[in-house]
């Protein structure tokens, strides 16, 4: 694998994205940092602040939509010059219904953490943009967290059709509860990586969760109710529960992803306790399902359709 000297973010104008932005910039090696973000006020603030917090003059603004294909398409299209490493960091609930639907025949969810992210990808792949490594941000609700009052996602056979109903608006309905819609498809977008990882061998994928995170938006469309209890009630409560912790840490995490080699190509890394923090294990050991090379193809398959529908 090539040296990582370049890193695009996406989300990258605040939260986890900005943070590792922060921190990638203080290792020597990384010379150049591209700030994806959807909005340009946003993407120049956080850009000045970054320069002024690390002294460094290493980043560059690429405007991207993540949940809009045509929006990551052109943006691919105006790139210059290739990229070493892909941090795909945006995503979250993806507005308060589980099923709200947008203009490309998925839901908002589904859009935001995985579609974009698809279309990234293969992009840069036929352009040869890309030369080392892929980490995308999962999240131990993918395999579920028991004592945060999220279960396992339920697959009944792993079909092609049983991923693309977790993204059409098929699975989970207005009732569904976000956090169940969310582990479900943050499960399909690690069964993709996955995948990728054995269809790509000269690059890594790597899917790494920041684990339980405090200070980040990710849960700012959940229900009220829900939102109380995981940003502000258990903001406070859980770190000092050891089940979140800060978000230097969440970052740190990607940071290492990116870097450290001993993150294996085609593991999904979280946390290895019942918690969503603490030591880090391939969650295959875990969740063998994660591991079965057929369920990762289906999962891969499924999400190339979507992506071969919207864009016809």
């Amino acid at each position: 694998m090539n040296p990582v000297n370049s890193v695009l973010i996406t989300g990258a104008n605040a939260g986890l994205g900005r943070e590792a932005a922060r921190q990638l910039a203080g290792i020597s090696s990384i010379e150049k940092i591209y700030l994806a973000c959807r909005s340009k006020d946003k993407a120049l603030a956080a850009k000045a602040a970054l320069e002024r917090e690390t002294k460094r003059s290493i980043f560059e603004i690429i405007l991207m939509d993540v949940s809009d294909p045509s929006s990551v398409r052109g943006a691919v299209a105006a790139m210059k010059k290739p990229v070493d490493a892909l941090l795909l960091n945006a995503g979250g609930m993806g507005g308060r219904s589980s099923n709200a639907m947008t203009t490309h025949g998925v839901t908002s969810i589904y859009a935001v953490n995985v579609l974009g992210h698809v279309v990234l990808v293969d992009e840069m792949l036929e352009r040869q943009l890309i030369t080392s490594t892929v980490v995308y941000a999962g999240s131990e609700a993918a395999r579920g967290i028991p004592k945060m009052g999220v279960p396992r996602p339920a697959l009944r056979s792993a079909t092609v059709d049983e991923f693309r109903a977790m993204a059409d608006g098929r699975t989970f309905t207005e009732s569904s509860d976000p956090m169940e819609a969310y582990a479900g498809i943050k499960l399909t977008a690690a069964l993709w990586m996955s995948s990728m990882a054995r269809k790509h061998p000269h690059l890594r994928f790597v899917t790494m969760s920041p684990g339980g995170t405090t200070g980040t938006n990710g849960m700012d469309d959940l229900p009220f109710l829900k939102k109380l209890f995981f940003k502000h009630i258990g903001g406070v409560l859980m770190p000092m529960l050891g089940m979140m912790h800060g978000i230097e840490d969440g970052a740190k995490r990607y940071v290492d992803a990116l870097l450290d080699p001993k993150f294996e190509s085609g593991s999904f890394y979280a946390s290895a306790g019942e918690a969503a923090v603490g030591k880090l294990v391939d969650q295959a050991t875990l969740f063998p399902t994660l591991g079965d090379p057929l369920v990762q193809d289906n999962a891969n398959l499924a999400v190339h359709q979507i992506v071969t529908v919207q864009a016809s």
